[in-house]
């Protein structure tokens, strides 16, 4: 049984998709368009945003810094102008460079916290009040299954996304008997200007377009955690239900760190 109700059609759905302007969010963004729903697209880069929606009349350009909440109240503000709602708000901002404990800084730190976490704090205040006074909407946060558990070279990314995860399903708790769809995404590795900073091979790597697909089927089901590719992500949630004991001997088989 879905947790959410299904997503049985696109067309004119209103969709805000922050962190649209590379990688998964892109991706996701044509491939929303290409089925008919009206899409809002959010990042830093307006130049981006506008060459990845040029032509469609069906879309917003709405650029944001996530670190900024006046940033997102403005662009609510424009959504709702131009649609009266947002249907669904996807949040995928996002940074990542890769740190061992012994490269960790405050700076690197918090510029993690800031755009992993705290943008989507900034999000759901812009977003939540006109959600529950119409008793209808959805939230998806896309996370990583490197917040499933410790590991390597993610000192400041896998706590980030680890608190995303908890962050979701506190959502789902308060937000579900009210009608409002909460979404969980934990991709695996994508090919990504973010994944492309590691330098070992990454098992089961897949296209931003592959896992935009993976994102839709998932919505359309009304799953809660959206988990991709399965081959690799499911045998992570079975490392994550092994004691310490056995976890850390098997991360360091698995990674060679």
């Amino acid at each position: 049984m879905p947790l959410n109700a299904r997503i049985a059609e696109w067309k004119d759905r209103r969709v805000w998709l922050v962190g649209a302007s590379t990688g998964i969010g892109a991706a996701l963004a044509r491939a929303l368009l290409a089925r008919g729903a009206r899409v809002a697209v959010s990042a830093r880069s307006a130049g981006r945003l506008r060459s990845l929606v040029a032509g469609r009349g069906d879309a917003l350009v709405l650029p944001l810094d996530v670190t900024r909440p006046a940033d997102f109240d403005a662009a609510h503000a424009r959504i709702l102008k131009a649609w009266g709602a947002v249907d669904l708000a996807v949040y995928l901002a996002g940074t990542y460079q890769p740190t061992r404990a012994w490269e960790l800084t405050v700076e690197r730190a918090r510029a993690h916290v800031e755009a992993n976490l705290m943008g989507a704090f900034n999000l759901l205040p812009a977003i939540l009040p006109d959600m529950l006074a119409r008793g209808a909407g959805g939230v998806a946060l896309v996370s990583s299954v490197a917040g499933y558990r410790g590991l390597p070279n993610s000192l400041c990314y896998g706590p980030t996304k680890a608190a995303l995860i908890n962050l979701a399903e506190a959502l789902y708790v308060d937000l579900a008997p009210k009608g409002i769809g909460v979404y969980l995404i934990n991709p695996g590795f994508v090919e990504t200007p973010l994944t492309a900073q590691n330098t070992f091979k990454m098992p089961a790597l897949i296209a931003p377009e592959d896992a935009a697909a993976a994102i839709i089927k998932g919505l359309e089901r009304g799953e809660f955690e959206i988990h991709f590719p399965k081959r690799f992500t499911g045998w992570l949630k079975a490392l994550r239900q092994l004691p310490y004991a056995a976890y850390f001997p098997a991360v360091r088989r698995f990674t060679g760190l």
